[in-house]
């Protein structure tokens, strides 16, 4: 009985299954060609969609009259049938493919924009590693100028002659202070500038983070970057062999279910034949017949035992026998 019910509902399940299938392998391919034919997207939805559902009725009808159709019918259906099919996966090849791109671009739009402040961030570096080198020279001469002054002794370096002069001479002395004071004042400047230029470079640090951190597609081609990055092989490459896998199995498929759902169906009529009258029989599997021979043939309770009639001891002799003569 439950393997009755399971063989009835199996070829249902079939059938769904095969109508899934083909609905999803349609929807694709007809938003596929719908924009690889952007000028005339309504006429190629209806196109697209019609010759879907003529590719599934030339499938169940190819298997349905195998026997019976003509053969140039059969020939010239088997390849529109063909000839569908890769029209449905050059549709489902351009929805993925446009899905990839968009995708893409988008990951190339955010890489852009990290390189940008990445450049920027780049530059504040080599301006603090400028004023680095300056404020490191300015600080020496204000040590030397503070240390000379200090001592009521200058001592400088002549610049025609390169020789060091020491000298205590009060216009020397004030010339020294004068730049001394314009050390200080470029020490100040210095120290303001690297303060600004510090607080840049964190602000590009902190937009970078924070524009990984929100980056949602890296999270979409994380597994392709890794199997490139891994392989050698570029993500693009890669990705086209993965549709191409896809779209060889995706709709070949939904044509093997919907053939298979039509066999699963042929199984559950009956099957017939003709009788010496002209009639048309129904012929039972072995199973069935047994399953009825079965339940026809009900086991009768057996018969109570006979009881055995008690005969009391007699004389022989009282009983007559055939053939002596006694009465």
């Amino acid at each position: 009985m439950w393997k009755k019910i399971q063989q009835r509902i199996f070829p249902f399940i079939i059938a769904a299954s095969a109508l899934s299938v083909s609905a999803s392998a349609a929807f694709y391919s007809v938003s596929g060609l719908s924009k690889l034919f952007a000028g005339a997207t309504f006429a190629v939805i209806i196109m697209a969609t019609s010759l879907e559902v003529a590719k599934l009725v030339i499938a169940s009808l190819l298997y349905q009259y195998r026997t019976t159709i003509p053969k140039l019918l059969k020939y010239y259906l088997t390849i529109a049938a063909v000839v569908l099919v890769l029209i449905t996966s050059m549709g489902i090849y351009g929805f993925l493919s446009a899905a990839y791109q968009e995708t893409a671009a988008k990951a190339g739009s955010i890489d852009a924009k990290i390189t940008l402040i990445e450049v920027k961030r780049d530059n504040v570096k080599e301006q603090l590693a400028v004023y680095s080198d300056e404020k490191s020279s300015i600080n020496t001469a204000v040590s030397d100028l503070r240390s000379g002054l200090s001592t009521n002794k200058i001592q400088y370096k002549d610049k025609e002659t390169g020789q060091i002069i020491n000298t205590t001479s009060s216009s020397t002395r004030r010339a020294l202070e004068r730049q001394l004071d314009q050390a200080i004042a470029r020490q100040t400047e210095i120290n303001i500038k690297v303060d600004n230029l510090n607080e840049q470079l964190f602000g590009y640090e902190t937009e970078i983070v924070e524009v990984k951190i929100n980056n949602n597609i890296a999270g979409e081609l994380g597994p392709l970057k890794y199997l490139s990055g891994l392989t050698g092989i570029p993500m693009d490459k890669i990705i086209n062999w993965l549709l191409l896998t896809i779209i060889f199995v995706f709709d070949p498929l939904a044509i093997a279910l919907v053939i298979a759902a039509n066999f699963a169906f042929e199984k559950l009529r009956p099957k017939t034949k003709d009788n010496i009258y002209g009639e048309k029989v129904v012929i039972k599997e072995a199973e069935e017949v047994t399953e009825e021979i079965t339940e026809e043939i009900i086991p009768s309770p057996e018969p109570p035992p006979t009881p055995t009639p008690v005969i009391p001891n007699q004389d022989p002799s009282h009983f007559h026998q055939p053939g002596n003569g006694r009465r």
